[in-house]
């Protein structure tokens, strides 16, 4: 029972990254196909899947074929309620559900005016007031998850769930642009920093070539956090 997956350019796609987390993370089989996403060859790319049209796309042992990561997830728990992929508790679960929902539609300001890209760090990058209200409401969430179901782990719900993968590129962008967030935030930023999952995403990251580079900014570089690369 092999799962293929879709995804664009690791460097920038975070729905990408979200849909291979949700697999490899919990052991589950796939393989992965790249899709030119900043190629220009994205509709070529998956037109033998329809209705498939952006990454992450995935097809099933049997052929069926999500085409959106909440779809996705959904899927896989359906598929594997042996496999944790949400916290087993029914009050975290119907929160973590939530929570990844919310991430799934909201956060227009975050997503739109920070553009996920982990190959560096833009220096003395400004938030602007909505990017800031969404930081604001993504730290309640995660203070809410831990506060309500966390444990010494890390992560939101104590073990890694899919609300952990939900919300890695926020982690990502929070670093990328250095946005300023509470110390137990930064911590939970820390940890998706030094996930061996992630590590190995953004190794093959760095293999990738771009030019043009896509959404530049008139800012100075700052390297990764060494003790995270």
């Amino acid at each position: 029972m092999t799962y293929t997956l879709y995804i664009g350019d690791r460097t920038f796609s975070s729905w990408s990254l979200r849909g291979w987390l949700m697999l490899e993370k919990f052991g589950l089989p796939y393989q992965t196909h790249f899709v030119g996403l900043y190629a220009g060859t994205m509709a070529a790319d998956l037109a033998h899947i329809p209705p498939a049209r952006t990454v992450p796309a995935m097809t099933t042992p049997e052929g069926f074929v999500l085409t959106d990561s909440l779809a996705m997830a959904e899927t896989l728990v359906e598929r594997h309620p042996d496999v944790a992929l949400y916290p087993r508790d029914p009050a975290a679960r119907a929160l973590a559900r939530s929570i990844c929902a919310e991430m799934h539609s909201g956060f227009s300001a975050l997503r739109g005016e920070c553009p996920n890209m982990i190959a560096h760090i833009w220096d003395r990058f400004t938030p602007s007031g909505a990017v800031l209200t969404d930081l604001e409401r993504v730290e309640a969430l995660w203070s809410l998850a831990r506060a309500r179901h966390g444990t010494d782990s890390p992560w939101l719900f104590g073990d890694y769930s899919l609300a952990d993968v939900f919300y890695a590129p926020v982690a990502l962008r929070i670093t990328t642009y250095g946005l300023p967030v509470s110390p137990a935030a930064q911590a939970y930023v820390d940890a998706h920093l030094r996930d061996p999952a992630f590590l190995e995403w953004r190794k093959d990251a760095l293999t990738e070539i771009h030019d043009p580079w896509p959404y530049p900014l008139d800012l100075p570089r700052k390297d990764w956090p060494v003790n995270h690369s």
